[in-house]
């Protein structure tokens, strides 16, 4: 049975929300939390970046469910060895129940300190290195490293948890895929595609946990919900790789016109239809994840997590 968890968006709601909707989604029944990591949102109408460090040391404080970044990118940004020490930091505050989701992350947010934005086979490169330059310090030994892409010296973390930090890679094409097999101590992916599950567990991901999510909008009105994530989400419905190399929320909201409310209706489960929402997440679930995490883009946070904790979570914890 997979656990069902909430997905909290730091491109969409400040600290003190965040922190409040993380526990109505304990009380509302979710069994962990997903946490985005931006410098920019996606677009000004979404509105907020908190620093996603900091909102996690009060999630610690707040809730005690497990939480995860999805995802960090710890390669252009910010120096893997600064990554690391951030979520060794949050392993130890939450009692070891912190994941470390990376990925190869987008222009949007790590080229503002004017670095070149590398292309899509560099980025890979520079996050496997990333990995293993992460993993060497979370052992809590000093730690030297010369490698293509990054310089440690004489580095150690002296905070870090009793067991190293998991480090869950995303991917969403088969490169990416295929070193989430070999270096991830799990898979994380946007889509319930199948075949991509079954690459990453034959590549050599094996039993370790694929974890998935979606964005919905719970609102009484379906069009009024329509309106919602037209609004605030149409970049989730841009092709290709726009979202990885347009660099700023700006260039985003130039090409969201293209989206239209009737491809926001097709593609995103909107309204209060149990079964639609119910069907939205089981997709998951039949493609074979461990972990589903679910975000609600529209105002009416108390109907959602109402609404999931009588309607929609009994009947996926059952397997209806």
């Amino acid at each position: 049975m997979p656990e069902y968890g909430y997905f909290l968006s730091c491109e969409q709601y400040g600290p003190a929300e965040l922190i409040e909707q993380a526990r109505m989604a304990e009380q509302a029944g979710f069994q962990a939390l997903w946490i985005s990591d931006h410098f920019h949102p996606w677009n000004d109408e979404q509105g907020q970046s908190p620093f996603v460090w900091s909102v996690i040391g009060a999630l610690s404080e707040a809730v005690s469910l497990p939480v995860e970044t999805a995802v960090t990118c710890p390669t252009v940004r910010v120096h893997p060895a600064v990554v690391a020490q951030a979520a060794a930091t949050s392993a130890v505050m939450t009692g070891g129940r912190f994941r470390l989701g990376v990925g190869t992350g987008e222009a949007l947010n790590e080229h503002i300190l004017g670095d070149a934005w590398p292309p899509a086979h560099v980025r890979l490169e520079m996050l496997e290195e990333a990995i293993l330059v992460m993993r060497r310090l979370f052992t809590g030994e000093e730690v030297n490293h010369h490698g293509t892409h990054y310089t440690v010296e004489n580095a150690r973390l002296y905070t870090v948890p009793d067991e190293p930090v998991p480090i869950d890679v995303s991917g969403f094409g088969p490169a990416a895929t295929k070193l989430a097999a070999r270096v991830g101590d799990g898979y994380i992916t946007m889509t319930p595609d199948t075949s991509m599950v079954e690459q990453y567990r034959k590549g050599g991901g094996g039993a370790k946990p694929v974890s998935g999510g979606t964005k919905v909008c719970f609102d009484t009105d379906r069009d009024e919900a329509v309106r919602a994530v037209h609004r605030l989400w149409p970049n989730e419905l841009l092709p290709g790789e726009l979202g990885q190399v347009l660099p700023s929320p700006k260039h985003f909201e130039q090409v969201q016109t293209l989206v239209t409310e009737d491809m926001v209706r097709q593609n995103r489960v909107c309204g209060d239809d149990a079964d639609e929402h119910v069907a939205e997440l089981k997709q998951f679930a039949d493609a074979g994840f461990d972990r589903i995490y679910v975000n609600q883009i529209g105002p009416d946070l108390r109907g959602f997590f109402d609404f999931y904790r009588t309607k929609v979570l009994p009947q996926l914890q059952q397997g209806t």
